[in-house]
């Protein structure tokens, strides 16, 4: 079997614009120098990466690993999760995610679209100059705001809109597909795709897509109250990617998993540093390797407690700690026999 990679980061919670994040040289050397193997590497901030100029040049994706192979990491997989989620916005959102557009398409929602798609098909290109295997994303959403049925959503309404969903995501699902890339859409609250049921309608809508994937992220599943070991078991086949992320949940008299409008410190499900959570690695690491799932461990940090340089420093070692080297023969090989048809006849007594 082989083992999981890593450890790896996701740069997106700590680019800045002060050093050593403001430069793709220098956060990949920060990286290494916490013992960070890859880096998940985000495609919005031109200073660490320039998607466009990736997906059209060969001489820019050689410098940009060159730089990284000698910071003393690789690039892992690119990242267009704000991206992803401008490819279906609900009009309620189009304030809230105007945000994630250039300014000039700001209250542009159909050039907004446009721009988002083309994004994606970039990011396509980029990776496959990039000789990388697998790309991380957010589908977007048509139907969050009816999650709760109240009052009840009409017959036919689900239906209709995954498979709008789904018009908007099969051409580039398909050029992802030319470029031997799969697309792990990170199972989210906020997206259409927030659990397994969702990711399964959105599945058939796309007619099973063999590009349509997984970014596998257990603490959206413990805020959720999802038993996200057994979703490893069903969705195994499909995940391609692993943000090892922490999360608590910790419901009280007065909130839950709505969390009842409040921040981050006083919500119930509270996402943690490695380790200061709920989530139980030592099954997940054991569920994939089991699996024999092959991607990287990617720390995503996201706390609302600790330092993102401490869960920085915290995350590498974590990682390796849990990471599992499989074993090469059965443990109780020490007491094999040779076989051969007539003595397994025996030993049944025929």
């Amino acid at each position: 079997m082989p083992a999981i990679k890593g450890p790896g980061i996701f740069l997106a919670q700590f680019m800045g614009d002060e050093a050593p994040f403001n430069s793709l040289e220098s956060i990949a050397t920060w990286a290494a120098s916490l013992g960070y193997k890859g880096i998940q590497v985000p495609t919005t901030d031109n200073r660490i990466f320039d998607l466009e100029r990736a997906a059209n040049s060969q001489e820019y994706c050689d410098e940009v690993m060159a730089i990284c192979a000698k910071a003393g990491v690789e690039i892992t997989e690119l990242s267009t999760h704000l991206q992803g989620q401008l490819v279906a916005v609900h009009p309620a959102y189009d304030e809230l995610f105007d945000n994630f557009a250039p300014e000039a398409l700001r209250g542009k929602p159909a050039q907004r679209t446009e721009w988002a798609i083309e994004q994606m098909k970039w990011a396509a290109k980029a990776s496959q100059r990039l000789g990388l295997t697998a790309h991380a994303t957010f589908s977007g959403a048509f139907l969050w705001h009816l999650a709760y049925p109240w009052p009840q959503r009409p017959a036919g309404l689900v239906e209709q809109g995954f498979a709008e969903l789904a018009k908007r995501w099969l051409p580039i699902l398909d050029a992802f597909d030319d470029a031997g890339v799969d697309v792990c859409y990170e199972i989210h609250p906020g997206e259409d795709l927030h659990d397994g049921a969702s990711f399964e309608l959105f599945l058939a809508a796309v007619n099973n897509h063999p590009r349509a994937n997984i970014l596998f992220d257990p603490s959206h599943f413990v805020l959720q109250q999802l038993d996200y070991l057994a979703f490893i078991d069903l969705y195994h086949e499909r995940i391609k990617m692993f943000h090892v992320k922490d999360a608590e949940f910790n419901p009280n008299g007065r909130s839950g998993v709505y969390g009842g409008y409040q921040d981050w410190k006083e919500r119930p499900g509270r996402f943690r540093s490695l380790g200061d959570g709920q989530v139980d690695f030592n099954g997940i690491f054991s569920k994939l390797t089991q699996y024999g799932f092959e991607g990287w461990a990617i720390l995503e940090w996201e706390c609302c407690l600790k330092d993102s340089n401490q869960g920085a420093a915290e995350g590498a070692p974590f990682i390796a700690k849990h990471i599992i080297t499989p074993a090469g023969r059965a443990f109780d090989d020490f007491a094999g026999a040779s076989s051969d048809e007539q003595r397994n006849r025996r030993i049944l007594g025929l």
